[in-house]
């Protein structure tokens, strides 16, 4: 596997801040992001790729190590989390196209985010760190790409909340990006994703370590992050995956419960995702990136009046949505408003149901029933 490194760029500093949709601002802003493949003479071959809620630029390859992020960078994170997608001859061929990945502004891998010290106090930001839009993270990550020349994306491509960023670049800034490829996303903040939103937050708050975002680095809100990461895991994976996942479980006798105790492997297997998770993320961040996702709203961000007039500005592009069938997380139902939305627009689309028992978190773990699709796609 090649080694790969994170690189880092500071797109703003304390005397030209990066201004936040919010009317704040903040300096200095750096970025940390991950390249594979060559940038081509004309600069025509970039594919920026949008990473999920708590994924990271380190995409593809093994990268042992990230500056400022030491302690969370654990073996998990080494391998790329894309590494079956991206590379030669791959779904995101690096022998035809350069491929881009940051870590979102507000992040704990290395971008600028709560973690970060204050300009000011030298302190981590911590609770202080300032609430940031779906649209700050694309402005963040367009300094990116005016540093490496890049005026025009071959494509934009997210799954999840990735996705739906991929959309708001390509809505924002038409001019930028020629393919637009969302997987398992959607157009707007669903009421059961709010809901399931809303509870991970409640989690994370009703911790007494979490001290208004202001916790010990050694002593986190981890029972808070853990039970927030379990509510969220339950829309990852199908029922079906789970229990084939967890049929191997071995069921816990010393869980940090006072009263209940575990009684099969399904319990087991969620409570060891929820306590794995806290060993490698930042609670302020993920607060930070669900609330940006609960506040998303395309129409406003985008700067229109509606969806439709919206991607009318988008018929210069072209869309491949990927469904799939079994994901709870971004129903069905939301590609298929999407579709609905490109065509009464009069954009050109494609939709591409994947059928999977995996669950959401297909995108993650099955390049092989993509690949063909987005080979298709990318081919100029």
């Amino acid at each position: 596997m090649k080694r790969v490194e994170t690189q880092f760029l500071e797109i703003a500093t304390r005397r030209k801040p990066l201004e936040l949709l919010s009317g704040e601002s903040i300096g200095p802003v750096r970025l940390a992001y991950e390249t594979y493949g060559r940038l081509n003479a004309a600069r025509s071959n970039a594919v920026l790729v949008f990473h999920a809620l708590s994924g990271s630029q380190h995409a593809a390859g093994y990268n042992p190590s990230v500056p400022g992020a030491e302690d969370l960078w654990i073996e998990e994170c080494h391998t790329g989390w894309w590494d079956g997608f991206i590379g030669p001859e791959g779904a995101l061929d690096t022998n035809r196209f350069f491929v881009i990945c940051a870590n979102y502004l507000g992040g704990c891998y290395g971008s600028t985010g709560p973690r970060s010290p204050h300009p000011e106090t030298g302190k981590p930001y911590g609770g202080s760190f300032p609430r940031i839009t779906l649209s700050d993270i694309v402005e963040s990550q367009l300094g990116l790409l005016d540093h490496l020349g890049i005026e025009r994306l071959h494509a934009a491509i997210g799954a999840s909340l990735g996705g739906i960023l991929s959309v708001l670049l390509a809505t924002r800034y038409p001019e930028r990006v020629r393919n637009v490829i969302p997987i398992g996303a959607g157009l707007t903040v669903t009421p059961l994703q709010r809901i399931h939103n809303l509870e991970q937050i409640m989690a994370i708050e009703a911790d007494p370590r979490f001290k208004g975002g202001h916790y010990d680095p050694d002593k986190p809100p981890a029972r808070g992050l853990a039970l927030a990461r379990m509510i969220a895991h339950k829309t990852y994976v199908s029922l079906s995956a789970m229990e084939e996942r967890a049929r191997d479980e071995v069921v816990r006798r010393r869980e940090p419960l006072r009263w209940y105790r575990l009684n099969s492997p399904l319990e087991s297997y969620m409570l060891h995702q929820g306590l794995k998770f806290v060993k490698r993320f930042d609670a302020n961040t993920y607060l930070r990136i669900i609330d940006a996702w609960q506040r998303f709203d395309l129409v406003r961000e985008a700067v229109g009046t509606d969806l439709v007039s919206i991607f009318r500005r988008c018929r210069e592009q072209r869309y491949l949505i990927f469904t799939i069938d079994s994901d709870v997380c971004f129903y069905p139902e939301e590609q298929a408003e999407m579709a609905r939305v490109l065509k009464a627009a009069g954009v050109e689309a494609t939709w591409v149901t994947v059928h999977s028992e995996k669950g959401h978190d297909s995108f993650l773990i099955e390049p092989h029933l993509y690949r063909p699709f987005l080979q298709a796609m990318l081919t100029p």
